[in-house]
């Protein structure tokens, strides 16, 4: 969840010139040929990892970490989570050798000041966490998000995710053409949540959710972490989408100062009325970063609705899989065929507010209908996935969670009681949350 600055640019902005930005920034039209991945940990102490890290203690390391000479940009999230962003690459093994160079040295540097990185969707350990980030635009995003009860906070401070970042495809029809591949997403979304579940506790305590992290972004305000309407052309109904949906915050003076935080204010509303200031363009920019539904298109698509990983290296799994699924033109055309069936099991809520996904963070693979499809687009994926170039290394991976996770019904959040050995590409054997 990186949200930037944007500086101000040019005047005010009408209502029919940002409709026609939407529609032509966020669907980039083309063959896919670059993938990306955005990796979210928790920071722990490396001997006691269930004993809060002070905010000073994380600071001082964070600012230590800026210093590395990293190919991936390095963030943090208001409650002190980790986050790494590749840059777009050429292939997955590209996208796998860059992120994976770059963790290794934050966890060097981590690892020489007694910290070490978890993945998981939630803090297993930790009470709700203090926010480390104390800035303008936090302060009125957790203001703008308590109106609507806990859900926002703990989204900030408490999760963290695996988000896949594909392009958005051919502007023609077909496997790999845009308009598939958005629906692609949205009907595979629920199998990636109930496969790679992985926090099935939060603030300590039991959660009754595979996925609570999953569970805490359902239960945003109904507009801003949910899917525009997927029965439309996707160009238009995400325009929409942005425009109705309500404004978290209005930037201060060059970014500055107390930002204002409205009352039932879409960004429609804005732009009409300019009121309490005209609208920019940096102001659209900004207003679609604070907008959170499980597929976001940014220009290329962001897949944000699957846990961060157990293990070194179990992020590759989610990232192949998922990859290969897509940029494949035989698996995206099989895997499509096998989710399509599951858009009838939804319900009248707008994902991830719907029985399905409601029920892929409660039961995981437990679910029989997404256990059938994960089995099938997992065998999608390993028969895809040479064709891609994957190494061996990442094959094995992909096997051994089948065999392990998919084949049996089962997730990692199943696993979080009896953590076991996960390694990639020769990695050394780690607790599975490590």
């Amino acid at each position: 969840m990186p949200l930037s600055d944007v500086p101000d640019s040019g005047g005010p902005l009408a209502e029919d010139e940002a409709e026609d930005l939407l529609r032509c920034i966020c669907f980039k039209t083309g063959p896919p040929r670059t993938v990306g991945v955005e990796l979210e940990w928790f920071v722990h102490d490396l001997h006691v990892p269930h004993l809060p890290v002070t905010p000073d203690r994380l600071r001082s390391a964070f600012g230590g970490l800026r210093a590395l000479p990293l190919k991936s940009a390095l963030t943090f999230e208001p409650g002190g989570q980790l986050e790494l962003s590749s840059p777009p690459a050429a292939s997955l093994m590209e996208c796998v050798t860059t992120v994976s160079a770059d963790l290794a040295a934050v966890r060097d540097a981590l690892g020489a000041l007694g910290l070490t990185l978890t993945g998981s969707g939630t803090d297993p350990w930790y009470p709700p966490r203090d926010r480390l980030l104390n800035e303008p635009r936090y302060d009125a995003m957790e203001c703008y998000l308590d109106r609507t009860g806990p859900a926002g906070r703990a989204m900030m401070r408490d999760t963290a995710s695996v988000q896949v970042c594909l392009d958005a495809g051919h502007e023609e029809p077909g496997p790999l053409g845009h308009e598939r591949r958005w629906r692609l997403a949205h009907l595979l979304g629920p199998v990636l949540v109930a496969a790679f579940a992985n926090s099935p506790v939060l603030h300590g305590k039991p959660s009754g959710l595979r996925s609570a992290r999953q569970g805490i972004w359902a239960d945003l305000d109904p507009v801003r972490g949910t899917a525009p309407d997927t029965g439309r052309e996707p160009r238009a109904a995400w325009a929409a989408h942005v425009l109705d949906a309500p404004v978290m915050c209005v930037r201060g003076p060059d970014g500055n100062g107390p930002w204002e935080v409205p009352e039932a204010l879409t960004l429609r509303q804005w732009l009409r009325s300019g009121e309490p200031r005209p609208a920019t363009r940096a102001d659209l920019d900004y207003h679609v970063t604070t907008l959170f539904p499980p597929v976001r298109p940014r220009g290329h698509l962001e897949l944000r609705m699957i846990d961060a990983q157990p293990g070194r290296d179990g992020w590759i799994v989610p990232l192949a899989v998922t990859t290969a699924l897509f940029d494949d033109p035989e698996a995206a055309e099989a895997a499509y065929r096998v989710v399509e069936p599951l858009g009838a099991a939804g319900s009248a809520d707008a994902p991830p507010r719907d029985a399905l996904w409601r029920g892929a963070a409660r039961d995981g693979l437990a679910a029989p209908a997404l256990h059938e499809a994960a089995l099938a687009c997992f065998t999608l994926a390993l028969e895809a996935l040479p064709r891609r170039g994957a190494t061996t290394a990442v094959l094995d991976a992909v096997a051994a969670f089948h065999e392990r996770h998919v084949v049996p019904g089962r997730c990692p959040a199943d696993d979080q009681s009896a953590p076991a050995p996960m390694t990639v590409a020769g990695a050394p054997g780690k607790d599975a949350r490590t």
